[in-house]
């Protein structure tokens, strides 16, 4: 119908950003470690911001699944698809997904190891590689 073309528009946006947030978190823990890997090319994964958005992000995901919350996006894109007449999928995002590319089910329990094991990591890279001033890295070039 023509009427639903917004809210599956919509949805799509939604769907898009969710992914690109994914991307974010998983893709940035790898530049985080190859960045310091290749020093000194990639100093800018060392940036506060970068850093702490990364860890923002991880940690969202690490307490929505402790708390066995759906994330507002997953939630917003499955009430945009019903607005359009469209299928929604239950449970989360990434179950979602995880399932329609792999054909793999997993106990409930997993993902919330797997986001923990992740943010883990994440806090784990801190340490092993500290961040960056602006100031700090100038001085250093």
């Amino acid at each position: 119908m023509p009427g639903d073309l917004p809210y599956q528009l919509l949805a799509d946006a939604v769907l898009a950003l969710h992914v690109a947030i994914v991307a974010f978190v998983v893709l940035g823990l790898m530049v985080i470690i190859l960045g310091n890997l290749l020093r000194p090319k990639w100093r800018w994964v060392n940036a506060p911001w970068f850093r702490l958005t990364h860890l923002a992000a991880i940690a969202v995901v690490v307490a929505e699944s402790w708390l066995g919350i759906t994330c507002p996006l997953t939630t917003l894109e499955m009430h945009l698809r019903e607005k359009a007449h469209e299928t929604t999928y239950a449970g989360g995002f990434i179950e979602h997904w995880l399932h329609r590319v792999l054909y793999y089910d997993a106990p409930a329990w997993v993902f919330p190891l797997a986001y923990t094991v992740f943010g883990v990591a994440v806090v784990v890279t801190w340490w092993c590689f500290p961040t960056i001033s602006r100031k700090r890295r100038e001085q250093i070039e």
